[in-house]
């Protein structure tokens, strides 16, 4: 693989889906399944890698030259005469050429959040429990052009969820830029396929999301969105790092974690009150808890849980779920605790989410 700044995080395809969530082991419910695959971790590489810019820093948007390895076409397809903007639009119409409408939503995405939809480089990468994975560029076009629809209507969610968080911070008195340290654009996306294999559904590094047209997750716009939201986690994850270069969820979220992990082990029914969400990896248990993966996963799925609370509480008179900070073992502060250190971290306090009774 890549030399990269980040640790790749591996979404695959190990995960038991279902349309209900888990049954609570007591009376404390627990959040609807969490459309996130299992995965696990590739070991870091050197740190002497360039780190990237804070999460509220966004990055000046990819030039041509920068867009050309990412979209795998010759320069020589759009000729330098051209003006900056008709130049990318010939880049992403020789891209997807053969299908029109994939071609005008991949422009969508750079004109409207800068992503760069392009396509992974062939490599062979270690799955982890899952052996080693072949990986080979794809592109959406035709029956996988719908991926290129969900990841936009995912897109135009996430505009809509932060600009509705905004609102509410505002009227609570945060500063105007307080909602947006959630970075989610803009992003480079690198389309793929695994060969003989659907997994992983999705891995992310350096500001970009590989996504696999063959994922065993990629079955909905619900599922996409929340997939996408998962995998960008892990990128604001590195990106506000500890003051030893670790990602923030090791420290903030360790200590919570591993105490769980001590008391109930892998045991599903001990765990139940504790995970954000109720994705099962076959065999195993909780995604979040699911050993071979770590905090980090924990905390992408508490940010998701963050997420698909406080849209509930933004859209639906009646939310579908009871609040995450409101569920755990009576007495038990665990879950409010971490609530409370993922909301001030990358959603500046922000809560939409009455307080619990």
């Amino acid at each position: 693989m890549r030399a990269l700044f980040f640790a790749v995080l591996i979404a695959g395809c190990s995960s038991q889906r279902s349309s209900t969530p888990a049954p609570p082991a007591s009376s404390t419910p627990v959040a609807a399944v969490a459309l996130i695959d299992a995965g696990a971790l590739v070991p870091p590489p050197s740190a002497s890698s360039t780190p990237p810019p804070p999460a509220e820093e966004e990055p000046a948007e990819a030039t041509f030259e920068q867009m050309l390895p990412i979209m795998g076409i010759s320069a020589a397809s759009c000729p330098s005469s051209l003006a900056s903007e008709p130049r990318i639009r010939c880049l992403v119409d020789q891209r997807y050429a053969g299908d029109t409408k994939a071609a005008g939503l991949a422009h969508e995405l750079w004109v409207k959040w800068k992503i760069v939809a392009g396509v992974e480089a062939p490599h062979t990468m270690d799955g982890g429990y899952r052996g080693m994975i072949k990986i080979e560029p794809a592109v959406p076009l035709n029956a996988d052009r719908k991926h290129l629809e969900w990841i936009v209507a995912a897109m135009r969610d996430f505009d809509q969820f932060f600009d509705e968080l905004h609102r509410v911070g505002a009227d609570a008195g945060s500063p105007p830029s307080a909602a947006k340290r959630y970075r989610f654009k803009p992003i480079m996306l690198r389309f793929m396929r695994s060969v003989a294999a659907r997994t992983p559904s999705a891995y992310a590094s350096d500001w970009t999301v590989a996504w696999n047209l063959n994922g065993s997750l990629h079955t909905s716009a619900d599922a996409v969105r929340e997939t996408l939201f998962h995998e960008m986690f892990h990128l604001n994850d590195y990106a506000h790092p500890s003051s030893d270069g670790s990602p923030w969820s090791m420290p903030a979220l360790g200590g919570i974690y591993n105490d769980i992990v001590k008391a109930c082990g892998a045991t599903t029914t001990c765990l139940t009150p504790f995970t954000p969400n109720g994705t099962m990896v076959r065999g195993g248990t909780y995604y979040s808890f699911q050993p071979g993966n770590d905090v980090r996963e924990y905390a992408a799925e508490l940010a998701l849980r963050y997420y698909r609370d406080q849209r509930n509480r933004l859209r639906h008179p009646i939310p579908a779920e009871k609040p995450f900070k409101c569920t755990g073992p009576a007495g038990d502060p665990k879950n409010r605790r971490a609530w409370d250190l993922m909301r001030d971290e990358f959603f500046s306090g922000i809560d939409a989410v009455p307080a619990c009774p």
